[in-house]
């Protein structure tokens, strides 16, 4: 048996996929799927019900989107861990997500070993992106729609540490505690500590919105 399981939430109008989700994530021995929502306002009640380490939210639902949902749950249950579910003509949604507190975005075509690796790096605190997703973010950062959040986000960083600007800058690279600890010859533990101090100094709620900070400075 696993040390820790980790509790999924599986939010998405459509039966099939979720219970396609379902059957690739019971396949990893260290996750259990302990309810499923058909929308965003049930995707919150469950969520305050169960709360799981981790909720998968689709983005288009009836009743209340995935989007709303993720300010709801920002503000009902702040530690879970969402991420989200769209395809691959939605990504414009991306940057919206992630800076309204998701943990991640991942693409229904995503491959089975592919969500159940984002679902663990989530439950771990790690950010999530699939390639598609990541590359669309990058492309979104380096357009002229981004020009006006690098001033802001320069001012903001001004505060940090060198060191702690060494570290935001792996955050910004999508580095996991671990990885970032390698890099900068850091136990994972102070990296961690280091994260921590970052989000209070920079008023993030999570490591994925201050890695979207990192890239708005330039990091």
């Amino acid at each position: 048996m696993p040390a820790r399981v980790i509790r999924v939430v599986i939010a998405d109008d459509e039966p099939l996929i979720r219970a396609g989700i379902r059957m690739i994530l019971t396949s990893a021995p260290d996750i259990e799927v302990v309810a499923e929502a058909a929308n965003g306002r049930e995707a919150v009640e469950l969520a305050r019900a169960h709360a799981p380490d981790v909720l998968l939210l689709d983005i288009q639902m009836p009743v209340m989107d995935g989007l709303t949902a993720l300010d709801e749950l920002g503000r009902a249950v702040p530690d879970v861990r969402a991420l989200v579910l769209t395809t691959f003509g939605e990504r414009e949604n991306v940057l919206r997500a992630l800076r309204q507190g998701g943990a991640g975005f991942l693409l229904k075509d995503s491959a089975p070993g592919e969500l159940i690796g984002a679902v663990r790096a989530a439950a771990a605190g790690d950010a999530y992106l699939s390639p598609g997703a990541a590359r669309h973010v990058v492309d979104q950062l380096a357009s002229g729609r981004a020009a006006g959040r690098s001033e802001e986000a320069r001012r903001r960083i001004a505060e940090l540490s060198g060191r702690e600007r060494g570290v935001l800058a792996l955050l910004g690279e999508g580095l996991s505690n671990a990885d970032a600890g390698r890099r900068l010859h850091m136990s994972e533990a102070t990296v961690k500590t280091y994260v921590s101090r970052i989000l209070a100094k920079l008023d993030c709620e999570n490591r994925v919105q201050a890695a979207l900070l990192a890239r708005d400075a330039g990091l």
